[in-house]
């Protein structure tokens, strides 16, 4: 049975649980709670503030990520749900690592990540391209040697006037922003349930449509 990893990525530690740069890791464990496998990413905030741990159903893998395996049906394809333990310019440690734990090709990895060229809100798919100067997506084409993995681009938008956007990303999301953060999650979450069930084409057209 064909088996797919889906890694959010973010950094580690209370500090950072509610910061934009960490979008992705709410996507996975937004997904996680979906299927009932844990907390709700929203909910999960305040509790990591706390300094408590991963939602219950995650384990903490020997290649240094939290992990929980699911499926979408039954019968159906596998997926790992991932987040890395490492800070964020160091997430393709860990990924490798999963990646050859339970052998899945680059063709079956999808990084769920922030996006600032993407207006708030929004998301989009794609499979490779560049990096974008995310320290994140550089690092994991550096450890797996491939570009060519699926990316669920979540938008945050770029920051305002002369903010820098390193800033930018290690804050907080704004009030408004948090009042629509579980539409995003559940969008992006949909986003990767759809990549895995018609595939990168068809879920694109749907995704990328005018609304």
């Amino acid at each position: 049975m064909d088996t797919w990893l889906v890694v959010g990525l973010g950094n580690p530690g209370a500090n950072y649980a509610g910061n934009r740069h960490n979008v992705g890791a709410m996507v996975v464990d937004g997904l996680a709670s979906r299927h009932d496998l844990g907390s709700h990413a929203v909910d999960r905030l305040a509790a990591r503030r706390r300094g408590a741990d991963g939602a219950a159903a995650f384990k903490v893998h020997k290649a240094r990520a939290r992990v929980v395996e699911m499926r979408l049906r039954v019968p159906g394809p596998k997926l790992v749900l991932a987040v890395p333990l490492t800070y964020m310019n160091v997430s393709g440690g860990p990924v490798a690592g999963l990646m050859k734990y339970f052998d899945v090709p680059v063709e079956r990895l999808i990084v769920v990540h922030d996006e600032l060229d993407i207006e708030a809100g929004v998301v989009r798919l794609k499979r490779g391209g560049g990096e974008g100067g995310h320290n994140g997506l550089r690092s994991i084409s550096q450890s797996i040697g491939s570009k060519d993995y699926l990316r669920v681009r979540v938008g945050i938008g770029r920051p305002p006037g002369r903010q820098d956007p390193a800033e930018y990303v290690l804050k907080d999301f704004s009030k408004a922003e948090k009042a629509e953060l579980p539409l995003l999650l559940d969008e992006a979450a949909d986003a990767i349930e759809a990549l895995v069930e018609v595939g990168l084409v068809d879920a694109q057209q749907r995704f990328h449509a005018p609304r």
